[in-house]
């Protein structure tokens, strides 16, 4: 079974098979006011008295007037732009389209037309079609406001919707814009029509040629226009469609006016058609401004204002069939609706722009008249005339000698050289011929069709050289390309806000992510604008500005984001699925990883991020237990991109630090800080750098302690140092030896005289002892021996206490004990 693919896929979610419903058109709108009591108003439909037709209870004898009036500026109007619209037609003969069959100067005589003109246009159509209309979509999308994630997914829904609905639901809006292109590159104005066509319950845009709009030819554009008439040509079964439908007065016509007018004729003959009657209704379809006193939606300061309107009008039998207002119900300053969008060529003196029929086609003009002498020219050369006496007779007839063929004459006297006489044409001039290449250049180069000579540049010239010579040659065609893309940037408004308000609220399929029912809010929340560059008219220079920022940025790679760089290089080569290939780090398309995942990723040359909730201490840790891997450092060292993966892996540490360090930050003030590269006031500012300056001082002191401490450690555990210190115990305890043997000699000296003293003592008093003795003895006295006998026993108890003293104290006794004394 073969499928043929769609230009741009629907999105995913959507049901092909499912068959249209009308979800969202009816709907039931309920407001609930808390204040009131809640009470719930509920709306089924809208009113229609706003979009009812004016004309239809309006005086016929005020229509047939209002209908003269507008009639007459109408052809104010058409008169305004005659001479544009003549040379507009007559430029038309020099496109081609015709062949044309000359009898002058002689029947057969050359008609070819120089296909400058039609070359210059065909450039311009395709260039220009495939800047604005590429394979993914003509639409992207633009976020209002600040950047948000919610924005972001909304975004991308509203790109895929809106390329949808231009690509596959309005099947006519390709044909219709290659159309539009044609037509602003040859009259220089082209006109797009947005609304809401209720036949086919959606959004449409139609191309209307720019003979068809009729605005007064001194107004700077469609917004201050005080008159815009789109003429319109329907068949009586369309009209009768529209009456039965309530769009016009269900009143009887007569038959349309079976004709065309000059401008409709001429344009026919040149294009190559044969048309003189026309059997269907031209209707005029005029946005005005007018003072209708009767509507109930005028307000008390719109008195002697003039109100925006649209009318339309049969201008054959100039019949009224609709008034209608044109603002919208809820403005209050009652401004015009715009429903045409203008695509100007080249802007001139008036409403009206120039085309490269008013451009070129004077060098056209010029172009073909020469080609055509050249050609005459040759032929005359080589089939000359000429003349011939009376009596000379070709026998058979006078048709020209073909190839090899001989024929009989009869001369009536002389030779027969002496009875013909050709005339002197000459062969084709080369003045002619170098003259016909100059107007043929110079056409080209002003239209911007121009070839680059691509010899006369050099292939080793600097991108900047080549990019301006690129910009030098494409400056006329950029301007171009920038007005159409404005003009397409408010034909996309209008069909946003159509699609917005007029079509289900609800998505018809289910979108990647988000709620079907957010399609209303996502169209708010976003801008919608050409996905064409106005910058760059061509891919060639898009291409050639890339490569010049790719240079600069292998300078300094490090103040550039190379990832997205060399996305933005494949969606200006139309490389498909550039996400894929080239995941942008601070886009979507990176999610958290595991830090072995991050290493991988490292080593694999992938891009890695982190993220501001990550574990980051845990991340370095592993981050840096692969940096100090031998096996792994061994064979990075071996890649020719080493280099490079050691670059990668130590910028995503120092994400990891810079994230580590606003974390401890944060600890230190006790409060979280505002997320990243958030908008802040002057106040907010000052006090967020008032705060993190006291947490850094506070995180600043801690570290420096924790390093200290960390210092010694690492000082401790040298073997040097601890050697060192070994050495230094070692002296400490001979030091603390001799101190306590200094400390005992000292005592031991102490004690001696100590004892010697005692020794002394108590020799005096044996002495004493032994000299009572005795003198009791020779007196014999009693008492004095009983005395004596007492200091005797009291001196041998001291004598003993000594003794006992000094044996503890390992020494020997310093007094005789008392067997000793009694032995002598």
């Amino acid at each position: 079974m073969d499928i043929d693919k769609s230009l741009n896929q629907a999105p995913i979610g959507l049901d092909l098979d499912s068959p249209d419903t009308d979800e969202g058109l009816d709907i039931e709108i309920v407001i609930e006011d808390l204040e009131e009591g809640d009470v719930e108003v509920e709306e089924e439909e809208e009113d229609d008295e706003f979009s009812e037709n004016l004309a239809e209870d309006m005086d016929e004898g005020a229509l047939t007037e209002l209908a003269g009036d507008l009639l007459g500026e109408f052809d104010d109007d058409i008169s305004s732009r005659k001479d544009w619209m003549q040379t507009y037609v007559d430029g038309l003969e020099l496109l081609g389209m015709k062949v044309d069959d000359r009898t002058e100067p002689w029947p057969g005589a050359c008609g070819v037309y120089h296909p400058l003109l039609s070359e210059a246009l065909v450039k311009f159509q395709a260039e220009t079609m495939m800047e604005t209309f590429p394979a993914r979509g003509p639409v992207r999308t633009e976020i209002i406001g600040k950047e948000t994630p919610a924005k972001k997914e909304a975004a991308e829904r509203v790109e895929a919707d809106m390329n949808y609905q231009l690509t596959d639901v309005m099947i006519e809006y390709r044909p219709e814009h290659e159309r539009m292109l044609w037509g602003l590159g040859l009259s220089g104005n082209a006109f797009k029509k947005v609304y809401y066509d209720p036949s086919l319950g959606r959004q449409t845009a139609m191309y209307v040629p720019s003979e068809d709009v009729v605005v007064p030819y001194g107004a700077s554009s469609l917004e201050v226009a005080g008159r815009v008439t789109h003429v319109m040509r329907k068949t009586p079964n369309e009209v009768k469609k529209l009456q039965a439908a309530g769009f016009y007065r269900d009143i009887e016509l007569e038959d349309p006016v079976d004709s065309l007018d000059e401008v409709e004729t001429a344009i026919a003959e040149r294009m190559g058609f044969r048309a003189s009657t026309d059997d269907r209704y031209k209707l005029l379809e005029m946005q005005v401004e007018l003072e209708l006193e009767d509507d109930n939606f005028r307000d008390e300061e719109d008195e002697g204002i003039a109100l925006p309107y649209i009318v339309t009008i049969e201008k054959g039998t100039q019949t009224v069939l609709s008034i209608r207002r044109n603002w919208d119900p809820d403005d209050k300053k009652k401004l015009k609706r715009q429903h045409f969008v203008h695509y100007p060529y080249v802007p001139g003196f008036g409403f009206y722009a120039f085309g490269l029929i008013h451009l070129i086609g004077a060098f056209a003009k010029s172009g073909t008249s020469l080609i055509r002498q050249l050609v005459d020219a040759g032929t005359l050369s080589n089939l000359p005339g000429g003349f011939k006496t009376k009596g000379l007779r070709v026998k058979g007839d006078d048709t020209p000698i073909a190839p090899a063929e001989w024929r009989d004459v009869d001369v009536a006297s002389g030779t027969m050289r002496d009875n013909i006489m050709p005339l002197p044409y000459k062969e084709p001039s080369q003045v002619l011929y170098s003259l016909l290449g100059t107007i043929v250049e110079e056409g080209r180069r002003f239209a911007g069709a121009a070839d680059m000579k691509i010899s006369d540049m050099s292939g080793q010239a600097p991108v900047g050289t080549t990019l301006a010579i690129l910009e030098r040659t494409l400056k006329s065609m950029s301007a171009i390309q920038a007005r159409v893309h404005y003009s397409m940037k408010q034909e996309f408004r209008l069909l946003k806000g159509i699609i917005r308000d007029y079509t289900p609220e609800a998505y018809s399929y289910e979108p990647i992510e988000g709620s079907r029912k957010a399609k209303r809010a996502d169209y708010d929340m976003v801008a919608v604008i050409p996905v064409s560059d106005p910058n760059a008219a061509t891919m060639a220079q898009k291409i050639v500005q890339y490569q010049a920022v790719l240079q600069l940025a292998q300078t300094a790679p490090q103040i550039y984001d190379m990832p997205y760089l060399h996305r933005q290089m494949l969606d200006v080569l139309g490389i498909t699925n550039a996400n894929k290939l080239v995941p942008l780090k601070d886009g979507d398309d990176m999610k958290p990883r595991d830090p072995v995942s991050e290493n991988m990723d490292v080593i694999n040359g992938k891009p890695v991020k982190a993220f501001i909730y990550q574990d980051h201490e845990s991340h370095i840790s592993v981050h840096m237990g692969m940096m100090q891997d031998p096996q792994v450092m061994a064979m990075i060292g071996q890649n020719p991109q080493g280099q490079t993966v050691m670059a990668a892996m130590q910028a995503h540490m120092q994400e990891h630090l810079a994230f580590s360090y606003r974390k401890q930050v944060e600890e230190q003030a006790g409060v979280p800080l505002p997320p990243p590269n958030a908008e802040m006031n002057e106040d907010t500012e000052l006090q967020v750098s008032r705060l993190a300056a006291a947490a850094a001082q506070q995180l600043l002191q801690k570290k420096q302690a924790e390093a200290q401490q960390q210092q010694n450690q690492q000082t401790a555990q040298d073997p040097i140092v601890q050697m060192q210190m070994q050495e230094l115990e070692i002296k400490k305890g001979e030091l603390e030896l001799k101190k306590q043997k200094l400390a005992v000699d000292a005592a031991e000296k102490n004690d001696r005289i100590e004892l010697e003293q005692m020794r002394i003592e108590s020799q005096e008093e044996i002495a004493g002892l032994q000299a009572g003795v005795k003198l009791a003895t020779s007196k014999g006295d009693l008492d004095a021996k009983q005395e004596a006998e007492g200091l005797r026993i009291g001196m041998e108890i001291a004598r003993e206490q000594m003794n006992m003293n000094q044996q503890q104290k390992g020494a020997t006794p310093a007094f005789p004990t008392t067997e000793e004394v009694t032995n002598e």
